[in-house]
This record gives structure tokens, sequence and C-alpha cells, in this order.
């Protein structure tokens, strides 16, 4: 039995592996494209200029994105430890693209995060719900897009769930005496999750709960413990520190906590649980193990799944409007939802055979796990496609026929997936008038999709290429 689930196990890591193979070919301008281009530009620039973690730079040098003028175009959000695999990837091995790369990077940070999963639902629930969370998280239409996507978030989760597995693995092995070689592990992958995806420290709950679990109020003589805290936090601390000292490289973030009073409106909870968590994620049949796998008491810890739910509903609460703005949020919730979803299979084939026949549990758990798959696929497909072809097209244009360092104005009203086509630095919008961002240095304009007013900017500079899909023009020569 015991190779049958390690078997089972490979089954869904080599499923989730393949599944996240689709389109993996694309350009970068899939649905949330703005993000995964701003990720995928560090990348780049570490291919080209070198890696340089303590200034990572992104292709839009507008203000946009911080308010201030950032003319190196720094972005200095997550520390870059995802860029840095990508890279290395690309420099060592050449048989993938950059973009490639990146999302070879976010499906192994998914496998972990899989594999992570179904060892710690394993020992606090059972293997039968193991298996199921293990198969939720590698299959869940939601989970296979963004665990490959080029965004550090299926990296960070991976790390951090990896680091709380040691946890765990420590707890028990405290007599030991290789147990200290579980707890290095764990501050290494639980430090490294926070420094790229700074949002899982709002699973810090669940090591608590862990430790009150294994010590009781006696964790508080636990040294190790304020060791273990010392250490995770001390490497994100400094990093936000170093930022700081680039104002201009920081994208604005107060926002994302309570921007228009969204939270706890009937807006809030619509968009948070029955448009992301019932229909996005969940494609609504789900709901029926959600719910049961949330209140039953189980045969072993209830609490560890409680708290890591409890979690998910502080993140909703705390980072309320960017849970409403963007459904990649929700992302790093996937884990808590998938562990209840195979807690409450393992519930229905709990019931007694005289309360339920079991065929008929069978038969309509697989109705529920299809429903859940296909309703979900069904709003998910089209995050696949590419709905900008024209700045594809004209990305390409601008790179076969402008110098590499030219500074080129791609307005796509700040969204950087137009520049990041064009593979030059520069703009993502007008936030100044053309002869400002001309003085600023910018040398070419190019517009996609272009209207028919568009073509007067050709009475004052001269047009390099146009076609129905993108206009080109040299700024620097005016007519």
């Amino acid at each position: 039995m015991k190779k049958f689930s390690s078997l089972l196990l490979y089954v869904i890591l080599l499923g989730g592996f393949v599944v996240r193979l689709y389109h993996f070919s694309g350009p970068i301008a899939d649905w949330h494209s703005w993000r995964q281009a701003d990720t995928a530009a560090v990348t780049r620039n570490f291919i080209k200029y070198g890696v340089d973690v303590l200034h990572p730079r992104m292709n839009n040098i507008s203000n946009v994105q911080s308010g201030l003028e950032n003319p190196q175009g720094y972005f200095m959000a997550e520390f870059p430890l995802y860029n840095v695999l990508a890279a290395t990837g690309y420099t060592l091995f050449h048989h993938f693209t950059i973009e490639e790369w990146g999302r070879l990077v976010s499906i192994l940070g998914s496998l972990l995060g899989i594999w992570s999963i179904y060892f710690l639902t394993k020992k606090h629930a059972d293997e039968l719900a193991a298996t199921v969370a293990a198969f939720f998280y590698a299959f869940l239409p939601f989970a296979i897009y963004y665990g490959r996507t080029t965004l550090p978030d299926s990296l960070g989760i991976g790390l951090f769930l990896f680091g709380l597995y040691w946890f765990d693995r420590w707890l028990e092995k405290t007599k030991a005496s290789w147990g200290y070689l579980s707890l290095v592990l764990s501050i290494l992958m639980t430090a490294s999750g926070i420094m790229v995806r700074p949002h899982v420290i709002f699973f810090a709950p669940v090591f608590l709960f862990l430790a009150w679990s294994a010590f009781g109020f006696s964790l508080l003589k636990k040294w190790q413990l304020y060791l273990f805290l010392i250490l995770v936090l001390a490497p994100f601390g400094w990093w936000r520190w170093w930022i700081g000292h680039f104002p201009e490289g920081i994208p604005a973030s107060a926002w994302l906590f309570n921007a228009g009073n969204i939270r706890f409106t009937g807006a809030f909870f619509y968009w948070i649980f029955a448009e992301r968590l019932g229909r996005l994620i969940l494609g609504y049949w789900g709901l029926a193990l959600l719910i049961p796998g949330l209140i039953w008491k189980g045969r072993k810890d209830m609490g560890f799944f409680v708290t890591f739910f409890l979690c998910s509903l502080l993140y909703y609460c705390v980072i309320a409007r960017g849970n409403v703005q963007h459904d990649y949020y929700q992302y790093i919730t996937v884990p808590s939802i998938t562990v209840l979803l195979g807690r409450g299979f393992s519930f229905f084939f709990s019931l007694s055979k005289e309360i339920v026949n079991k065929w008929a549990v069978a038969v309509v758990l697989t109705v529920s796990v299809l429903f859940t798959l296909s309703f979900s696929w069904y709003y998910v497909r089209d995050y696949f496609n590419v709905n900008n072809q024209a700045m594809i097209e004209a990305g390409k244009v601008v790179d076969s026929m402008t110098p590499k360092d030219a500074l080129v104005v791609a307005p796509l009203d700040g969204d950087s997936s137009f520049l990041y086509q064009t593979n030059r630095q520069g703009w993502a919008s007008f936030e100044k008038s053309l002869p400002e961002l001309i003085t600023m240095g910018a040398d070419y304009l190019v517009l996609a999709n272009p209207a028919p007013g568009d073509v007067n900017i050709g009475k004052q500079y001269k047009i390099v290429a146009s076609s129905s899909a993108y206009l080109l023009f040299d700024l620097h020569k005016k007519l």
C-alpha cells in the first residue's frame, strides 16, 4: 500500500508538471501580463548586464509605479531569487527561452508545494486526504495557470510550504541528534519563501500552532524557537531596509490594504468569496468538499487545517483591496483550500455504510470533482489567451529596427507588457507630453493598434515603420 501511495504521488506530480506546460512557449501577453512582464524583465536584464541582486531593474523607467522618477528602472519589490534561478538556468543550458525558464522555475515551485502539502496533510489527517489535497493542488485550473506564470508567487509558496514541512519534522525529532538538520532546512526554506513572496508571512500562525501542539506553554522556554524567528525574519528585514534606499523603485502598496474602504463591504464579500473562491477556484461544486473539510473534527489535527484556513481569511481581510483588485493574489491561499478539499473527501468516505452507500458516495464525489475542474476551467481557460497580438508584432519590429540602447515610448496605460515586447527600456505610458519625454531621452514612439488619428503624429516625427497593427516613429527626426 505504501508503494502504491508513493507511486500515486509521483503520478500526480508528473501530471501537475505536464499540465503546466500548456502554452509553455507563448509570449508574456496573457492574463496579468503587466506583472509578469516586470518580473521577466528583471531576469532578462540579469542576463544582459550580469546578476546584481541588490539592484534589480525592469524595462519601465516611468514614474507610474512609485510616483517618483525612476531613470534606472529599479524594481525593488521581492528579493530576486526567482530571477536568479531563471537567469542561471538560461545561462547554463540555453535550451529554453528566458520566458520559458521563468515558467520552469514557477512549475518547480508548484511541484515543491504539491509535495509538501501531501506530506503535511498525510501527517495531520490521513493518506486519502493527502492524495486528494495534492491532486487538487496539481489540477485545479486556477492553480495550473498561476503555477506556471512568470511570477514569484509559485516559488515563494513552494519554499514556504517546504519550510513548514521541515519545521514539522523538527518538532518530531527534537530529541534526535540529527533533528537540528530539519530546523536548519526549515529556516533556510521559510526565510527564502518570505523573501520571494512576503505575503506568505500571513501563514506564520500555522508554525505557532504546531509549536503549541508540541510544547504547550513550554514553547516560551525553547530557545530554538526564538532563534528560528530571528533567522527567518532577519533576511526580510534587511531586504526591506536595503530597498528603502531606492524609493523610486518601490511600487506603491498602501492602496492594497483598503483603498476605497472596500473591506467588509458587499463588494468585498462578493468578489472574494463568490467570484474568486466559489466560482473561479472551486467551480462552485468544490464547496461541497470545502465545507465539511473545514468543520469535520476528523481523526487527527483539525486545528492544523482550521488555523491554515483562518490565515487565508486574515490575509483576505488585511490585504482587502489587493485581493479584490487582483485575482492572482488569491493563489497564495490555494494550499489552505486544497487541504480542506482533501479532508472533505475523506469525510464522506468515513461515513458509516449504514448511513450512506459507499458506491453512491464514490459516484457523487467523482461527479463533484469533475464538475469542479470543468467549471473552473470554463472561467480560467481564457487566461492563457493572447488578446493583443498587435503589440507582439510591434515589439518585434522595434527590436529589429532600433538600436539596442534606444529608449522607447510604448504606451499601454502604464502596463509594461507592450514595452517588454520591444526588448528596450522606456515608458509604458504618456506620463508626460511627448516633447518632455524626448527631453528625458526618448528615442522612439511605437503604437500598437493605432487609431486613424494617430498617423497625424507622422506630420511631426518621421514614421519608420507602419502597418495596420503598429506605427513606429523616430522622435529625433522631426519634420
